[in-house]
């Protein structure tokens, strides 16, 4: 053979050990937060059936899975409530006694070093399932602000460690922040889901948080996924208004969006590993069509190399026992 003179590449991944050692992107359980959603009732544990593996849980099942979750090393949930009535203001998102608000005492209780992220949002809890006040089929920004800002403050009083909003309203980063401030919860950081997409990955997410709009959708005040600017001003701006935490969801699909955002911000980036992603995985993987482990693992590996510090997904158990085995 001719003497060429070509780099010898394949002198790094000539061993398994060696590949470990020098691997760029690292994935670890302490990036993982797991979502919880929290249903009132007794003796529930429903599983949703667009999400094999994932439930609604009544309080009274968090303390088996509490253990779980620390037993798997995973320091993080976030919660979801879902509510036995809905009312126009969705004032249960906001009560004392609400669904969220019981399980973070709850939890708190069970075990105070695990992290309680509390989605601060109103779909869930309205009877129309938008994310704010309704009038003429309009959802109204600045009445609804109130509103989010009350969930926040209940929510930080109930003992969450993060208040992570995520009704795109213009201004509800610093509503919120003045908020929990006025409140003497200054030390309570807020994880913003500054970028949030109107996607078509969110379906079975509304299935198990029980939060499909009843008219309409959510354009007017999600994301289109045609625009990659827009994510920057919006990343900008909920910086300026106090957010400590940056939300990119969905995270497959923008990829190039939570890229973008590391580079231009100096602040800690959460990949949302959306419903949609997830199903996709458990249903090819049922039908044998994939390797799961291998799957999520790259796919998890591709949102830390794109920026992400942090991600909320719901393979955060299987990862869990993939990574600690």
């Amino acid at each position: 053979m001719e003497k060429l003179s070509f780099k010898r590449h394949r002198r790094l991944r000539s061993t398994a050990t060696l590949r470990a050692l020098i691997s760029e992107t690292n994935l670890t359980v302490d990036d993982l937060v797991y979502p919880l959603f929290i249903i009132e009732g007794e003796q529930i544990k429903h599983e949703v059936p667009s999400m094999p593996g994932v439930f609604q849980l009544s309080l009274d099942y968090l303390a088996t899975e509490i253990a779980e979750l620390t037993k798997l090393g995973i320091k993080a949930v976030m919660l979801f409530g879902i509510p036995k009535e809905k009312d126009q203001e969705g004032s249960g998102a906001y009560s004392d006694q609400g669904i969220v608000q019981r399980a973070i005492r709850k939890i708190k209780d069970l075990s105070p070093e695990l992290l309680v992220i509390a989605d601060t949002c109103l779909c869930e809890y309205t009877s129309h399932g938008h994310c704010g006040i309704v009038e003429e089929s309009r959802i109204i920004n600045d009445q609804s602000l109130v509103l989010h800002a009350k969930t926040a403050v209940s929510q930080a009083n109930a003992g969450a460690d993060i208040i992570a909003p995520s009704n795109m309203m213009d201004g509800f980063v610093v509503t919120i922040r003045k908020a929990l401030d006025d409140a003497g919860f200054q030390q309570i950081p807020i994880m913003s889901y500054a970028i949030k997409y109107a996607s078509a990955f969110y379906g079975p997410f509304r299935d198990a948080a029980d939060s499909t709009p009843k008219f309409g959708d959510r354009k007017s005040y999600q994301m289109s996924p045609a625009n990659r600017l827009e994510a920057i001003r919006e990343a900008a701006s909920d910086i300026d208004e106090g957010a400590d935490l940056l939300i990119i969801k969905p995270a497959l699909a923008y990829l190039d969006i939570m890229r973008e955002v590391r580079e231009k911000f100096n602040v800690p980036l959460v990949a949302y590993n959306v419903s949609g992603e997830y199903a996709m995985v458990k249903a090819a993987a049922i039908n044998g069509w994939i390797d799961e482990q291998a799957i999520v693992i790259e796919k998890t590996l591709a949102m830390k190399r794109a920026g992400a510090d942090l991600i909320i997904t719901y393979f955060a158990k299987d990862l869990a026992k993939w990574l600690n085995n």
